[in-house]
């Protein structure tokens, strides 16, 4: 089999956060499996310019601060090119090996800009803590979601959200809204953000975190300067919800385990696959 060769995008423009440990953690775990051979490099997209080209065949695009409103920096040119050429690969029918792609929370919302999927707009406030995530219809038959109850519980951590998705073009593209984030009757005339959107067979994303590791994110929210921020900022009762979803099996640690994984262990798949055509 030849070595299945990862790109880690880190879009988190030198801020210290837990995102890229979980990921490099699933990545690890996963290329560490019998029958797995490969490798994953790191990119500091947004710090560094740095943005991999397509001799990888899994590209994981992670979360990070800030507008996703192109703003004219000199990294957003190569990675929109980048967005555009694994979406262009794929659809060339001589390419039987495909390029799969997973986007997070940041580069979620620069993707749905970019691919025209819907608006992206600033919340009213910030949206931080552990939540339900309610399926569609589409997200009731899809495979990432399959071992996962609905709704499912998940990290989310955004000022910004994707709302008034272009549901022709979505249609046009073969597109698919999988879940949307928690019921809020008590705000009126409130539309609730999209969650996570399958582009294609190939390409994923979610607005929440799915790398998201309870384990060490327990122990980081523990941390006494890091609880006094939360407190601060959220309230004594926010923060022990928080550590609570973090030790229960059924919720953070459910999602972590299955939905990254199962991208990773299908693009794989398909992979070996390939060679064989």
């Amino acid at each position: 089999m030849e070595r299945i060769k990862v790109a880690i995008l880190d879009m988190n423009n030198g801020h210290l956060n837990e995102g890229m440990r979980c990921i490099k953690a699933i990545t690890e775990r996963f290329l560490g499996q019998e029958g797995i051979d490969g490798k994953y490099d790191v990119f500091d997209v947004r710090q560094k310019n740095e943005v991999p080209d397509l001799n990888y065949d899994i590209f994981i695009s992670s979360g990070g601060p800030g507008n996703p409103e192109p703003a004219g920096d000199t990294w957003e040119k190569p990675f929109f090119m980048l967005l555009d050429q694994i979406w262009q690969y794929n659809r060339q029918p001589h390419h039987p090996r495909k390029k799969y792609l997973f986007l997070i929370c940041h580069s979620f919302q620069i993707a749905c800009l970019h691919w025209n999927v819907g608006l992206v707009r600033k919340r009213r406030s910030t949206s931080f803590g552990i939540f339900p995530m309610t399926k569609t219809h589409f997200g009731q038959s899809e495979t990432f979601f399959e071992d996962l109850p609905d709704p499912f519980y998940a990290v989310d951590s955004r000022d910004f959200q994707v709302i008034e998705p272009n549901h022709k073009h979505l249609e046009g593209i073969g597109a698919k809204i999988l879940c949307i984030e928690k019921e809020r009757p008590h705000v009126a005339h409130l539309e609730r953000a999209t969650m996570a959107v399958r582009f294609s067979r190939e390409v994923f994303g979610t607005q929440f975190h799915p790398e998201a590791d309870a384990e060490g994110m327990l122990r980081h929210f523990q941390k006494e300067e890091k609880r006094e921020v939360i407190i601060k900022n959220y309230g004594a009762e926010k923060y022990n919800n928080m550590l609570n979803h973090l030790q229960d099996p059924d919720k953070i640690m459910l999602t972590e385990s299955a939905v990254i994984p199962t991208f990773l262990n299908q693009a794989a798949e398909q992979l070996m696959a390939a060679e064989l055509v």
